[in-house]
């Protein structure tokens, strides 16, 4: 878990001031990890720490901090009958004012501890310098410790249809990806777009392939296997850091023919990934999403994914 600080910088554009409730320490059996955070404002929130009486009591705490109260808060909460939870541990939260985004790699600062750094946590920021290793989010002698999240992943998908809608509700959740939804037609898209998700419509979708970064992951599913032959074509043109191809493999072989004869190598073309997911999950489209989701989130596959950019 890290610092979500995108999502703190989008709540701030549309609210002057957002409290973030995060869980700095768990106790024995607790619904969520060190680090897992929300936001609050007045009339909403975002992101969980668990949901329930939980989540309930510590949204009201800090909307009443938004109203007047303290900037920083540090609670021990036990999660037992008295909240109607059956995890029967305790957690820690940590409840604070924000009016700006904090900057940096490492977002340190003491909540219950002295002002200046203790030695134990200079030596969590001088590993995390001297190492280049995010250090996990944590509540050393009084200082809260968390790194902050490094740019998103840009992922483009490419098409609205059902495996599309499937996708984009799957993903938009999820920490450090930023998705760029694609089609060409704004009736094509749902009334209703995720947070942080950018639409983009174009009667040639593949003309937006150069306003890619070239660092992009991307999912090709349109509505038309004529348009996924030239997003696959252009996008080995254009460059890619990933690429996956919904389809069959009678489909990818016809593909594969295709794009040799408009001059690309078998390595270049061995570099989409064609089907998407995983196929031991089935068709269905939330069944498609729930195995892109979990590659998304191997950490090996962020790692390749950054080196296939790189070159």
């Amino acid at each position: 878990m890290s610092f979500d600080a995108a999502s703190l910088g989008r709540a701030l554009a549309a609210h002057p001031r957002v409290a973030r409730v995060v869980v700095a320490g768990v106790e024995g059996s607790a619904p969520r990890e060190v680090g897992a955070a929300m936001l609050v404002w007045p009339g909403g929130q975002t992101g969980t720490i668990g949901g329930g009486a939980l989540e309930y009591e510590a949204a009201r705490a800090a909307r009443a901090m938004l109203a007047g109260g303290p900037a920083r808060r540090l609670e021990r909460r036990a999660l037992g009958p008295a909240l109607g939870q059956c995890c029967g541990g305790a957690v820690r939260l940590l409840t604070e004012v924000f009016e700006a985004v904090p900057e940096g790699t490492v977002f340190a600062r003491p909540v219950a501890g002295p002002a200046e750094p203790p030695l134990a946590v200079r030596r969590v920021l001088a590993q995390a310098r001297g190492g280049g290793q995010a250090p996990r989010p944590q509540l050393t002698q009084g200082w809260m410790i968390e790194p902050i999240s490094p740019p998103a992943r840009p992922l483009w998908i490419h098409g609205a249809g059902h495996v599309g809608r499937a996708l984009v509700r799957t993903l938009a959740p999820l920490p450090d990806v930023a998705i760029t939804w694609v089609d060409s037609s704004s009736g094509r898209f749902p009334e209703e777009i995720p947070e942080g998700v950018t639409q983009l419509i174009a009667a040639n979708p593949a003309d937006l392939v150069p306003h890619a970064p070239r660092g992009a992951e991307h999912l090709i599913l349109t509505y038309s296997h004529a348009l996924d032959l030239e997003l696959c074509h252009r996008l080995l043109g254009h460059g890619f850091a990933r690429a996956g191809l919904i389809g069959s493999a009678t489909k990818w072989a016809r593909f594969r023919k295709r794009l040799r004869q408009f001059g690309h190598s078998d390595a270049q073309i061995s570099r989409i990934r064609c089907p998407i997911g995983q196929p031991t999950l089935g068709k269905h489209p939330q069944a498609i999403a729930v195995g892109v989701a979990a590659e998304l989130l191997n950490p090996s596959t962020a790692t390749q994914a950054a080196k296939d950019a790189a070159r």
